[in-house]
């Protein structure tokens, strides 16, 4: 959850959104939000959850590892 709260840092409107921070290539979620891990786990593959995330309405961002 560390880089979910590094997207919350930089972006304050995302306060009360769930969000999910995706690896390299946008292949799997390395970091969920709090309010996101009951519906998507760890190393969840990006393909298979997109319809999850858009029925939650989950924010997904790329990778930032230069935070």
């Amino acid at each position: 959850s560390f880089y979910a709260s590094c997207e919350r840092v930089f972006r304050p409107d995302l306060a009360k959104v769930p969000i999910v921070v995706l690896s390299n290539n946008d292949g799997c979620v390395i970091a969920r939000s709090y309010d996101a891990k009951p519906y998507v786990k760890m190393g969840a593959p990006y393909f298979q959850i997109k319809d999850i995330l858009r029925r939650h309405g989950i924010q997904v961002f790329s990778s930032n590892f230069s935070l």
